[in-house]
């Protein structure tokens, strides 16, 4: 189509990801990141010029009527199951409407269209209600439709695909072998039972300001396979099928508008196709996982379900290409466990980005790792009840936004390689592991980090791999509140000190002109680990009314009163502030 551009691959160098550093500790800005590129020109329907309109009304009582052909057209019209074959050079708009209960509309085209919804309701037991097709003599090579949403709309498949030749395809209610781009100010609702609800072997795009309501029992809610793309609407999709989710790419989904609310509560299942057990996902794209923009809501309760899941491993090309959030407003929540060894073993996430490959076994066993998180902007808040809330197979950078992260049972924030954090707000809580854990080094040089583990040892607040020799690394810049401990062994280049602080309340650092930023300590946490740049004394029991982060966790302005509390100096390694009991924020206990 080329409207989008890879933004490069998984080596931080190239990529703009974070660049290891060296064992000094340091560490390089991310280089200005060059996100995928989106054709407006191409997928804006006002700019395409459609020379005919071909009318088709449905109805309950009578054949469906087709009006606006031409010689180009061949028609056929059998109850209300029409076909339109289009052999013409036109571009052509298609306007549905009416209702059938028993009906459904295929499309053969070579060319570009548009299909205006206007207010249809249209069911067809037997198969796809929509099904865009290529030309009759090059099947499965579909062109772009419009789809423009006018009034209200309803699609719905049956249980049982029945009708389609060997020669089509029909993945969905609504199925496109082209790219699908929505537009309109209406609503569709589609209630899939037999396969996914709306799917292209293309991209699906959300322009404008469309309101869809998927519903989906037996496969995926929104499937592109080859892009996923939200830049405005309300998206409403729900997926109660084993192993499927609500939005699902073998490439890339990029959000940066709109409204999208995502439930899922399907299982494990195993999946012939990719031969391994996989569960179900709020949104999973194979390559990349961007967000620039809008709000998405995920859900997913099914066991060994994930919120986001993005990054896959494909032994012909394991390198990946960076996943991004730089805005919008991200909240995910997964309740399921992980999944029994007779499923695999499918663990469930919050987010998970990238993948860990494992081949042979023993001392010859190979292990490989890929996928790096970008985090510049936006706000994110990832709660998992029993694994982790957030997990990068590779580098996870933090140079902006806000994150809450809080798990019951595992990590709250897991990385496979290194995990650095340059700027942005983070709030971190476990109640069965470290709060913030590494693989390779941990460095904290900008930002405010807030990590608390409950779990006691040998678990710490900020835990980095010394077991291989890499390092736990808090640098000139970084303002730090930690509960549980410290990794044994870290390189403190900015002075950390233990205070007092209220528990349950708002707590203060201060410097030489005043309150520096303020934490609210979760219950049960009456002393912590604490470094900032120019720090010089602490407070407890403060008074917060300006705007608060990371799930009323962070405090920059607006704060006030207080008593002042001293402050002792820490040594790395002497341990600090233990996972003594304690409740976690906002109903984590």
């Amino acid at each position: 189509m080329g409207a989008i551009l890879l933004s490069g691959c998984g080596d931080p160098a190239e990529t703009g990801g974070t660049d290891p550093g060296n064992g000094s500790g340091s560490d390089t800005t991310p280089s200005e990141i060059t996100l995928p590129a989106i054709a407006d020109v191409d997928d804006a329907i006002s700019n395409t010029t459609f020379t005919r309109t071909v009318t088709v009304t449905f109805s309950q009582t009578a054949d469906a009527t087709v009006s606006g052909t031409s010689e180009a057209f061949a028609v056929t019209v059998e109850g209300n199951r029409v076909t339109l074959v289009n052999s013409g050079t036109e571009n052509v708009k298609y306007v549905l409407t009416g209702t059938s209960a028993n009906g459904r509309f295929k499309l053969h085209s070579a060319k570009k269209q548009a299909l205006v919804l206007n207010n249809l309701s249209l069911t067809n037991p037997t198969g796809a209600a929509i099904n865009v097709q290529g030309p009759t003599d090059t099947p499965n090579k579909g062109k772009r439709t419009f789809v423009v949403v006018d009034g209200n709309n309803f699609l719905a498949d049956g249980p049982s695909y029945t009708e389609t030749p060997a020669t089509e395809d029909e993945k969905g209610a609504f199925f496109s072998e082209g790219q699908l781009i929505f537009s309109g100010e209406g609503t569709l609702e589609v209630t899939a039972t037999g396969k996914s609800g709306i799917a292209s072997d293309d991209y699906i795009r959300v322009m404008d300001a469309p309101t869809l309501r998927v519903n989906s029992s037996a496969g995926h809610g929104i499937r592109g396979k080859d892009w996923i793309l939200i830049s405005d609407g309300t998206i409403d999709v729900t997926v109660s099928a084993d192993m499927k989710k609500a939005f699902s790419s073998d490439s890339i989904i990029r959000i940066d508008g709109g409204i999208s609310t995502l439930t899922v509560t399907g299982g494990t299942a195993y999946d012939s196709e990719d031969q391994e057990y996989t569960g179900t996902a709020g949104i999973k794209a194979d390559k990349q996982f961007v967000m620039t923009g809008g709000t998405v809501s995920i859900t997913n309760s099914g066991v060994g379900g994930k919120g986001v899941r993005a990054g896959s491993y494909d032994a012909a090309n394991p390198t990946l290409p960076d996943s991004y959030i730089t805005g919008g407003t991200l909240t995910v929540k997964t309740t399921g466990k992980a999944s029994s060894a007779s499923l695999g073993d499918v663990s469930a996430k919050g987010i998970r980005i990238g993948y860990k490959e494992t081949s042979g076994s023993g001392k010859t066993a190979t292990t490989l790792c890929g996928g790096n998180l970008v985090v510049t902007g936006g706000v994110i808040s990832a709660t998992s009840t029993y694994c982790e809330a957030i997990e990068v197979k590779g580098n996870l950078t933090f140079t902006g936004g806000e994150t809450y992260a809080a798990s019951n049972s595992e990590d709250a924030i897991n990385c496979q390689s290194d995990f650095v954090v340059q700027g942005g707000m983070i709030y971190a809580w476990s109640a069965g592991n470290d709060a913030m854990d590494a693989n390779g080094d941990m460095k904290l040089s900008g930002g405010y980090v807030f990590a608390v583990t409950t779990k006691g040892s040998p678990e710490v607040a900020l835990d980095a791999n010394t077991e291989e020799g890499h390092k736990l690394y808090i640098n000139e810049g970084a303002t730090v509140v930690a509960y549980g401990g410290l990794e044994s062994g870290a390189s403190l280049s900015q002075t950390c000190y233990t205070m007092s602080c209220s528990a349950g309340g708002w707590n203060a650092l201060t410097g030489s002109d005043g309150e520096l930023c303020a934490f609210k300590a979760p219950s049960g946490v009456s002393s912590v680990v604490v470094s900032a740049p120019g720090l010089s004394a602490g407070k407890k029991g403060v008074t917060v009314s300006g705007a608060t982060h990371c799930g009323d966790t962070w405090a920059l302005t607006g704060i006030s009163g207080g008593s002042s509390v001293s402050l002792s100096t820490y040594t790395a390694g002497s341990g600090g502030p233990g996972g003594g009991p304690g409740g976690g924020p906002g109903g984590w206990h």
